[in-house]
């Protein structure tokens, strides 16, 4: 099966390096493309929203990354690339929620997103807490990993 898909925009931000950690105060444009113009309307009555991108800087080797410890940090456990959100991963698809800081007819300004400048938008949701935040249990490890995070 092929699934094809189309940017609907792109990030234009200040970040030009892959990082892992510090993406808490770096604000970031996704400026859409004319087919999508006006689609952020309403959205400027919510706080947060959900982006969904595609890593194309990201570069799976199975190999080194269907396990491994996130970030590379020896104080992390070996896990499966699909118990962490590290960035090379078999489909380059990337998902953060994040802080609204802005909206116009064709420009989302967000607080938080952790993409480089130019990646590639998929898809941009409302956070809804219904669905989006669960009382959801992880790892002890994931909270000291996201300790610089943000």
């Amino acid at each position: 099966m092929e699934i094809v898909m189309r940017p609907i925009g792109y990030v234009r931000n200040e970040v030009t390096q892959r990082k892992d950690v510090s993406w808490g105060n770096d604000v970031s444009s996704i400026v859409l493309e004319e087919p999508y113009v006006s689609g952020l309307k309403g959205l400027e009555d919510f706080s947060h929203v959900t982006i969904l991108y595609y890593l194309d800087k990201a570069n799976y080797v199975r190999e080194k990354h269907l396990q491994r410890r996130p970030q590379n940090r020896e104080d992390m456990p070996l896990v499966g690339i699909f118990s962490q959100r590290g960035k090379d991963r078999p489909n380059q698809i990337g998902m953060t929620s994040v802080e609204i800081v802005s909206v116009s007819d064709d420009v989302l300004v967000v607080k938080g997103l952790d993409a480089v400048d130019g990646t590639p938008v998929l898809d941009i949701k409302p956070y809804y807490p219904v669905y989006d935040n669960k009382d959801a249990r992880v790892p002890e490890w994931v909270e000291r990993l996201m300790e610089h995070y943000f």
